[in-house]
């Protein structure tokens, strides 16, 4: 079972139906980054913006992606449309709308295999990386599952890190600290989806 959160003030009924909306913008002021989650990863990157936000001074706005599926064949299908009308103005992609204007770089994290996220890589305009739960035989609890695939809450706050930290907005020792302050290489120190309640 997993509980599902309210639904959100002035919710975004075309980007529900269209396959992304803003789930929760940022809190706080501070280097930004952009966290696009789907099914039961939202949990976990409303967590990640909140561990953010307290910890890193980082601000993230989280994206519910209700389907990566659909994003990409409105990405494609623009893609054609624009192919098969050379002169016209080409249509934006839905995805590429909705970020139209989110500042820093993306990590999209899905317990699918990072394939699926990546489907939308070439419509997001901002550097952009994946997290997934890709391979097979690992056999454990959820959450040491997630810390080994590196798609967990944590693994969301190094990865935002080490994107900002390339840009040179936060510290340069920040992931590295991150990484041992959440023992991100030890599995047994995953904490994320053990509970039913949050997958």
């Amino acid at each position: 079972p997993i509980v599902q959160p309210a639904e959100p003030v002035e919710l975004d009924v075309e980007g529900v139906i269209k396959g992304i909306y803003l789930l929760a913008p940022a809190k706080i002021d501070g280097p930004r980054t952009q966290i696009l989650a789907s099914g039961v990863s939202v949990p976990w990157a409303i967590e990640a913006q909140r561990i953010l936000a307290e910890d890193w001074s980082v601000s993230a706005d989280v994206w519910s992606v209700t389907s990566w599926n659909e994003l990409r064949r409105d990405g494609l299908a623009a893609e054609e449309e624009a192919f098969l009308n050379p002169g016209e103005p080409a249509r934006v992609p839905f995805v590429t709308q909705q970020l139209e204007g989110a500042t820093g770089p993306v990590v999209a994290v899905s317990d699918y295999m990072k394939a699926v996220p990546d489907q939308i890589r070439q419509f997001v305009p901002n550097e952009f990386a994946t997290l997934g739960a890709d391979g097979f035989g690992f056999s454990d609890t959820r959450a040491a599952a997630r810390r080994y695939f590196k798609n967990d809450t944590h693994s969301i706050v190094v990865r935002s890190l080490e994107m900002l930290a390339r840009r040179g907005e936060v510290d340069s020792q920040a992931p590295i600290k991150a990484i041992e302050k959440y023992r991100l290489h030890n599995v047994n120190a995953g904490t994320t989806g053990n509970a039913g309640g949050e997958a």
